[in-house]
């Protein structure tokens, strides 16, 4: 069999890369929809009525087509730019994109201005128009969402100045963390990695080269932390004054409306979590007899244990993950076949790629890509699983109206933690190894005890800034100090005193991202969220496939709650859900003791 190719195909969508013919053509196409769409709305009548109805449908309608094609552009510039940070073309079309996106947001909020305008019954004729009721939830909530802004002007200028400032920032912040490299040593042989193949180092069985990954990582960072102090300070910034314009009292506000959720949802949520973070106390004592260490550092979190360092070439990884998806539902499977064969997926591990990973969706072909880099690792193909299930939850939705696929973070964490689940039980069932056992038993709770210490000291500190940063620029020394200070509270008493990693809000591409505040709660939800359904699965059996399937179907037409009551019949605002959550990922802490005491 001939080995897979671990390089993705971007050819097949435009071809030439950021230089090509076809793709400079497709921007200038949608650059010139754009304007048209502005003159064409200018032409409109600013009231919905009868006269009008038709005219505004067609147009909101064109609007939805539009904003497909520019995210359809800028999702390829973005793979462009992850493969290659070094491709400056590509960072270009990606602020020629923003600057895009900006002038399309502005002319929804003309669209918004007109909308609260508009009497209930006018707009909800409207809304049933059949060019509009595949994302009625869309357009209602806009509505929705609308009364609560400044004044439309106000509101244009913000999106108009966010491009070269706002998002200019974060763009900064991404090229800054690409450029950066550090000379790491292996077995006497210097090699130049990047932040992400440092970060990979710490999955390292060798606690030598974890701490040469990690004080690496601290060191090369502290060099920029300046600049990326600047950075953060700057974009949040901008949030707290637009926020104040808007009379939103909290930072927390504009996440909540994005992940279409309650506060009581995330409070009872962390709640529950924070009760049961004592309990990783016992594991983390064993893991650390087991390590042969006296003290439990950052840099020791997700060190392997048990059965060795556990190795998968990327033809094993992905046959594994299409074999034991192909278990639950054929459907998903093909997926993860289909995106395997078709090269989806870029995982090859070399210098000068972006770090981390990610899925991004390419609508116009209704199909996705995959970004990381494996190389070798257990928890990569871990990433290879989690990723593959945020394309296949684009595949649900793909016949959907656009503005109906777009789905809110802590939802979009649910496929891919689910596929998580399943690979990793499988990974469990499918040896006798008492070794190995352990190890994977490892790997499944330190996943847990990211989601509930390392996400949630990420909560914490966003928390902890923002409040801080209303009252002023937050110095680098400061956010230092805060970050540590979330870390102890997050982790109990898991990690040495001399154990944390103050840095880690720079390292941290998620604190520097614009489209999404508080790109962090979202991940544990969707863990804990996508447990409960795993639960339901092995209790239900091969029929719960298509609950499955429709919940994923559901989950850009309706908020998170309601998503939760039609098809689980649960309460999120309630912390019984969440109790029984945290209890279930515990539950695998006792296996795990009593396997290591045999």
């Amino acid at each position: 069999m001939n080995q897979r190719n671990m390089k993705w195909d971007l050819e097949s969508i435009f071809p030439g890369g950021s230089n090509s013919k076809e793709y400079k053509e497709f921007r200038e196409v949608v650059t010139r929809d754009l304007h048209t769409r502005k003159e064409i709305f200018s032409s409109l009548q600013k009231s919905i009525s009868d006269a009008s109805r038709s005219s505004w449908a067609d147009f909101l309608s064109s609007m939805q087509d539009l904003i497909e094609r520019l995210n359809h552009a800028a999702s390829f510039a973005g793979c462009l730019s992850a493969q290659d940070v070094k491709d400056e073309h590509a960072n270009t079309i990606l602020e020629e994109m923003s600057a895009l996106d900006a002038m399309f947001q502005t002319i929804m909020t003309d669209v918004e201005e007109v909308a609260i305008k508009t009497s209930d019954n006018e707009w909800a004729k409207l809304v049933e128009d059949p060019r509009l009721a595949g994302a009625k939830f869309f357009w209602n909530e806009l509505r929705t969402n609308a009364r609560k802004k400044m004044e439309p002007r106000l509101e244009k200028l913000t999106a108009e100045l966010a491009v070269n400032g706002y998002h200019a920032w974060g763009r900064l912040y991404t090229k800054i963390a690409g450029d950066l490299r550090a000379e790491f040593d292996v077995a006497g042989k210097i090699e130049t990695l990047s932040m992400g193949q440092l970060a990979n180092k710490m999955s390292s069985p060798d606690r030598d080269i974890r701490r040469q990954a990690f004080e690496k990582l601290e060191a090369t960072w502290r060099s920029v932390e300046s600049t990326a102090a600047m950075a953060l300070n700057s974009q949040a910034g901008f949030r707290l004054d637009v926020y104040k314009n808007r009379d939103w009292s909290s930072a927390l506000y504009e996440p909540l409306v994005m992940g279409r959720l309650k506060k009581e949802t995330v409070d009872a949520m962390w709640q529950s979590v924070a009760r049961g973070i004592s309990r990783l106390t016992d594991y983390v004592n064993v893991k650390r007899k087991l390590l042969g260490i006296d003290k439990f550092r950052w840099y020791d979190q997700i060190a392997p244990v048990g059965g060795g360092n556990l190795k998968y070439t990327y033809d094993e990884a992905c046959d594994f993950v299409i074999t034991h998806l192909t278990t639950f539902s054929p459907d998903l499977g093909a997926l993860a076949k289909k995106a395997i064969d078709n090269r989806w997926i870029e995982a090859e591990d070399r210098s000068g790629k972006a770090a981390g990973g990610f899925c991004t969706g390419l609508p116009l072909k209704r199909e996705s890509r995959i970004f990381m880099t494996f190389s070798g690792a257990y928890d990569e193909m871990m990433t290879l699983a989690h990723e593959i299930g945020h394309a296949y939850h684009s595949h649900v939705l793909r016949d959907q109206d656009y503005f109906a696929r777009h789905y809110p973070m802590n939802l979009a964490e649910t496929a891919s933690t689910f596929n998580e689940l399943l690979v990793t039980d499988a990974a469990l069932e499918s040896t006798t190894n008492a070794d190995i056992k352990i190890s994977l038993l490892n790997q499944k709770i330190q996943d847990g005890m990211t989601m509930f210490c390392n996400i949630r000291a990420r909560f914490l500190f966003d928390c902890m800034f923002y409040e801080e940063r209303r009252k002023g620029t937050v110095p680098k020394d400061r956010l230092n100090e805060l970050m540590v200070e979330a870390q102890k509270t997050a982790f109990g008493d898991i990690l040495s005193e001399d154990g944390y990693h103050p840095y880690f809000w720079a390292s941290k591409l998620h604190f520097f991202i614009t489209e999404m505040p508080f790109y962090n709660f979202p991940y544990t939800f969707g863990y804990l969220f996508s447990g409960g359904i795993y639960d339901l699965a092995k209790k239900e059996g091969p029929s719960f496939y298509k609950k499955y399937r429709a919940l994923l179907a559901d989950t850009g037409s309706m908020t998170t709650e309601a998503v939760a009551q039609k098809h689980l019949g649960i309460d999120l605002t309630q912390e019984t859900f969440w109790d029984d959550a945290v209890n279930r990922v515990l539950m695998d802490v006792e296996t795990f003791i009593s396997m290591v005491e045999e």
